[in-house]
């Protein structure tokens, strides 16, 4: 959502014309906006606020179903005059309009007494650091495109393995779709759309043409011969889901696997959390992984807590505390068991976490195959515009020539 320079700074002075002068101490109390709210999500936003609440903070809990809808009330209350503590946004760009506007307290003091730059991933950093200054609290780091297996799905279609190419995915879901079950439980939300288009990218088109799209948005390189592969087989995945598919909620997606009903679905780790909300155990009940080879890219996604601009010192000491709290070694274990990812620190006991969170920490030992989520390249305006465009394609009989021109116009400076 967009609002004038002059609109968004006169809120802001309004905002700060109603501080007080004095603060309390004694009430350090956190409004949060978040939009946590499946199952396992609600599960990992209750550690953030109990250990908040530890420290001597009142977490008051504000969900907002779906994530565009959550920051469009979080940007209107800012823009109001009305902000809350805290705001959850994705480790993206998805913030850097309000921190040009001079809406967001920085969390520097909190980053340079905590060590921030000690263990904080560098793709991380350059989302939340901004000409200097520390504007977000990362919460976790995550992959957005793993590719997640329903166990009894695959004994019924006769899979003996888990696929480890692109091909023999397909193959897998043909085999799925000969038996009768749904080969792919997707969503049919833009930004799922989007979410299996960065996966098919990454995984079969490979890191190299990942970053000529997304970082050098490279006019060529989209209209050629190796993205026109990409686009087609993005599209033929389209062809395994089910007529139920439009509209439908990622976790009610992978709620398919849970119940057998359904073989693959490619989705953020978070969907994890939704298998341990179901009592279901990787390696027994599901398989997982974050891509294919030794050497598949890792693509760090991930969630942060922004600070809307605040005079009151009350308010700023919450989101002090805040940032410190979210940020230590036993909240971002505890969170990250219950929401799917892994910690943002690489100094945290992981001994406890699953084989999945496992092979995401184990790949995030490794820089080379770290790859930033597309959104860390592109503005919200381009993403939105690419989104248009996939999920136009995804659900229409389009010359995938006349996709490769939009997607060129889409990302256009």
């Amino acid at each position: 959502m967009k609002f004038t320079r002059h609109a968004l700074a006169a809120a802001a002075l309004a905002a700060a014309a109603c501080a007080p002068s004095t603060a309390s101490a004694q009430q350090l109390k956190a409004e949060v906006i978040h939009w946590w709210t499946s199952g396992g999500e609600s599960a990992a936003v209750k550690t953030l606020a109990e250990a908040y609440r530890a420290q001597g903070g009142v977490w008051v809990d504000t969900a907002v179903a779906l994530g565009e809808q959550a920051r469009s009330v979080a940007i209107n209350r800012i823009a109001g005059g009305n902000p809350p503590t805290a705001a959850q946004f994705n480790t993206t760009q998805q913030f850097r309009d309000i921190v040009d506007q001079g809406l967001l307290n920085n969390v520097d003091e909190v980053a340079k007494r905590d060590g921030w730059d000690k263990f904080l991933p560098e793709t991380v950093l350059q989302a939340i650091r901004v000409n200097g200054h520390y504007y977000a609290a990362p919460v976790n780091i995550h992959n957005m495109s793993w590719f997640w297996f329903s166990k009894a799905a695959f004994k019924k279609a006769g899979i003996a393995e888990e696929p480890k190419t692109f091909d023999e995915l397909f193959a897998a879901l043909d085999k799925l779709k000969a038996a009768g079950l749904v080969p792919l439980a997707h969503g049919g939300q833009p930004w799922q759309d989007g979410i299996v288009f960065t996966a098919t990218l990454a995984h079969y088109g490979g890191r190299e043409l990942y970053l000529k799209v997304f970082r050098d948005r490279d006019p060529k390189a989209i209209q050629g011969e190796e993205f026109k592969k990409v686009l087609l087989a993005f599209k033929k995945l389209q062809s395994y889901t089910d007529k139920g598919s439009p509209g439908r909620n990622w976790n009610d997606a992978t709620a398919m696997l849970i119940s057998g009903r359904a073989g693959v679905q490619i989705m953020g780790d978070w969907a994890k959390g939704e298998f341990a909300q179901a009592r279901q155990e990787p390696g027994k009940d599901y398989g997982c992984t974050p891509g294919f080879g030794a050497k598949a890219p890792y693509i760090i996604q991930g969630d942060v807590m922004v600070f809307p601009k605040t005079s009151k010192p009350d308010q700023v000491k919450a989101q002090q505390l805040l940032a410190s709290v979210i940020t230590q070694p036993a909240t971002q274990v505890a969170f990250s068991i219950k929401k799917g990812s892994i910690p943002i620190r690489t100094d945290v006991d992981v001994s406890k976490m699953d084989l999945c969170a496992q092979m995401g920490v184990a790949a995030m030992k490794d820089k080379s195959r770290h790859l930033a989520n597309g959104e860390i390249y592109i503005t919200p305006d381009q993403n939105g515009a690419l989104q248009d465009v996939l999920t136009s394609y995804w659900n229409r009989n389009i010359p995938v020539e006349k996709v490769q021109k939009d997607i060129v116009s889409a990302l256009r400076n």
